[in-house]
């Protein structure tokens, strides 16, 4: 399969799946049998339309952006900006609060299909912008 068409079908994932909630583009560019090595992410279809649905009904607006992307071989390589405001709840009641992080992707290919994913989400800066990580004491205290 051609890098082109590896990127293609990778940026139809994102834009589709994770940013309208299309979740059939998944059967159309994932093999079932794909390993994923992104911790807490399911490595099933089903599983992964569940945690982007997850994500979709956590921030609503949810909105992964592309801002760099390059393939070689059977591999595309992503650096992403994930942008959403809880207002579905995360970690605990909805907060109201937005976050902008940076997301990094790798994909295998093979015979058109994802294989392998492999994804590393700054989940600290997420934390931390949503207000979710315990607070320092004043140096004064």
């Amino acid at each position: 399969m051609p890098s082109d068409q590896n990127q293609a079908a990778f940026q139809q994932v994102i834009s589709e799946a994770y940013n309208k909630g299309n979740y059939a583009v998944l059967n159309d560019h994932f093999d079932p049998d794909f390993t994923e090595h992104q911790f807490g992410i399911h490595a099933t279809i089903e599983g992964m339309q569940g945690d982007i649905h997850y994500l979709r009904t956590a921030f609503p607006d949810f909105n992964l952006t592309i801002e760099d992307m390059v393939a070689a071989g059977d591999k595309v390589w992503a650096r992403m900006t994930a942008r959403g405001t809880n207002r579905g709840g995360f970690m605990g009641p909805p907060n109201g609060k937005s976050f902008e992080i940076a997301v990094f992707d790798t994909c295998r290919f093979q015979d058109g299909k994802i294989v392998e994913h492999w994804g590393s989400p700054d989940r600290f800066a997420l934390l931390a912008q949503l207000g979710l990580l315990p607070r320092q004491p004043d140096a004064g205290q």
